[in-house]
Order: structure tokens, then sequence, then C-alpha cells
């Protein structure tokens, strides 16, 4: 039954859209439902929903990236089928059902957190809810395969510019290119090896990476400007303005603007006692290679991990999917931690 309760659940809550800015609908349906069954609920504000009094958080981001021809979910072959299955519509499922069946601990669900960190309703709604760092341990739910994975890797986004001087494409000495000028920087950043860097005992990759690039007038016209668009995943132990400096010096002789720098994740003490009791159920200790939530609650102080049933595999794919097995094994873990 448990399997079965798991299963619809993701399935109904897959079929309600709740793209990024577009979570209002999914957030008043798990107030609802939780409300509903006398769970002590509250809206939150700014789209979060606020559940439970028990002492560990469990975290879940309500939104999804846009549609893929995804929606509405299905089942098939053992698993739940859709937008947001993995990342994190089954996560917020097995969150909704430990709910319901009074497992006690602190519900927080929040949107926005697909786009820039900037944006994310998490940090506004942990500062202005101090209570709510008062845990000896926060979960986000975030895709793991029901592995723990520990710290976050940092997460730069930036336009990189080059500016030239145009003319005409059959007296091109006398102008200057923009997109050659940028092509020296695109070159150096593809250059840039991926770096395995040691934290607390993990193997985290630093990254850097062009993304998009955009440039031109016209066929028969030198460029003045040009534009790529670089991302850049940092390891624990390198800070903010450190990997911004990283930034500058590899693409150095273009015009470096920063828009987005969302920070690393600390990886939690190994002296943690609910982390020590979740690795002592056997599960994997891994680093995680992406940029999630626990930074949110690590730059605040708060020791967390990341944790859920998704595979990170599946997350953000056409044909995006949780194994109902997993679901059912994410439950059952929580549902022990919970039990003293």
């Amino acid at each position: 039954m448990t399997a079965e309760r798991l299963a619809a659940r993701t399935l109904e809550l897959i079929d309600i859209p709740s793209e990024s800015r577009d979570e209002r609908a999914l957030s008043e349906h798990v107030l609802a439902v939780l409300r509903a069954a006398g769970v002590e609920v509250r809206d939150a504000g700014d789209g979060c929903v606020v559940a439970g009094s028990g002492p560990i958080v469990l975290a879940g981001h309500l939104d999804t990236v846009p549609a893929q021809g995804n929606r509405p979910g299905r089942r098939g072959n053992g698993a739940v089928h859709g937008l947001g299955a993995a990342d994190m519509k089954g996560a917020l499922a097995v969150m909704v059902e430990l709910a319901l069946a009074g497992a006690p601990y602190r519900y927080v669900f929040f949107p926005r957190e697909e786009l820039p960190w900037a944006e994310s309703a998490l940090t506004p709604l942990l500062e202005r809810e101090p209570a709510l760092r008062d845990t000896p341990l926060a979960i986000v739910m975030e895709p793991t395969g029901n592995a723990l994975h520990a710290g976050c890797v940092g997460n730069i986004n930036a336009r990189l510019v080059a500016h030239g001087r145009s003319g005409h494409s059959a007296r091109p000495w006398l102008a200057d290119n923009a997109i050659h000028r940028l092509a020296a920087a695109v070159r150096a950043v593809a250059a840039e090896p991926h770096t395995e860097r040691r934290f607390e005992g993990l193997t985290f990759v630093e990254a850097m990476s062009v993304t998009q690039i955009s440039g031109g007038i016209a066929q028969n016209i030198i460029p003045d400007r040009a534009e790529a668009h670089l991302n850049y995943r940092y390891a624990p132990g390198t800070s903010a303005d450190e990997a911004e400096r990283r930034v500058a010096q590899v693409a150095a002789g273009v015009e470096v603007d920063v828009f987005s720098n969302a920070p690393s994740g600390a990886v939690p003490s190994a002296d943690n006692p609910v982390v020590a009791r979740l690795r002592a159920m056997g599960l994997a200790w891994e680093p995680k290679q992406a940029w999630t939530p626990v930074a949110e609650f690590a730059r605040l102080g708060v020791d967390a991990v990341n944790f859920g049933p998704g595979e990170p595999r599946f997350a953000h794919t056409r044909d995006e999917q949780v194994a109902i097995d997993a679901l059912v094994r994410s439950y059952e873990i929580l549902e022990n931690l919970a039990t003293p």
C-alpha cells in the first residue's frame, strides 16, 4: 500500500503545473491536502508552506524546469514518468505522505529553486523564520538516488563580452572583429582542465564551460560586439570571491560580468548525530556535483545534506522518471530516522 500511495501522490503532483514562478497552484494544493488531514500546516508567505514541528527539517522545492512535452505524467515499467518526477515531485510526494502519517519532521516546501539563487524563496524564509534554523540537520530532498550527497559545488554564471569596431568585411583590416576577440577567451575557457578538489574527505570537480554564444550584425559586416555565457562550478573550500577572480583570470582580455554567484555548500561534520544515524543505515556518502539549497542552509550556519529518491541522471530530461521502489526506500529511511 505504501508503494501505491507514493506512486499515486507523485503522479498527482506531476499533473499540477509548477514551472518556476508559477508554483501557486501546487503550493495551495499541498497546503489543502495537509490541512484537510489535520496536519499542523500554514502558509508561510511567498509561496512557501511549512508543516509539522519535529526537530529535523525536510525541505523540497515546488518548482520544475519548463515542460518538454512530458506532462501529464504516467506510470510504467515500475516508475512514475513526467515533468519533475525526479527533481523533485517524487520527493515532495514522500514528504506529503510522511506528514500525513504523522512523522515528526518540520516540512518546508518552497518555490523558485530552479532559478538563479538570488530568486530562491528559501533564504528569505529562513531569514524571517529563525526557528527553522534551529535544527540538528536539514535534509534537502534533491535527487540523489537515495544516497547521501554532502555539500555542493558553487555556481557562477557570467557574461563574457568582447568589444571591437564594425566595418566592411571586404576590408576587415580597417575594423576590429569582436568575435575574434571573444574566440580567444572561449579557447582559454575550453583549455581549462576539469580539476579534482578534495574537501572533508570527498572529491569534487571544478569545471568551467561556455554554454551560449552570440554576436554578429550581418554577413558582410565585421561585428563590434560578441557575447558568451560562462558557467563555472567550484568546490567547497573555494570562496565566492576566489571563484570570481579565477573566472576573470581565465577570461582575461574581455569584459567579465558575473551576474550570479551561488556559493558552495559546506559538508556537515562527521560528528553530526543525524548524519551518523543515516550513514549507519548503509547509505552511500558522496559529494554533490551540482549546486543545491544545502548552500542556503550552510550560509546561515545550519548543517544540511542532500537526500532524495530521484536519480540525478533523469533530472530535467524529457523522459524524467522516478522508480516506485526508490520512493518506498526513501520513505522507509526517513520513517526510521524519525523513530527514536
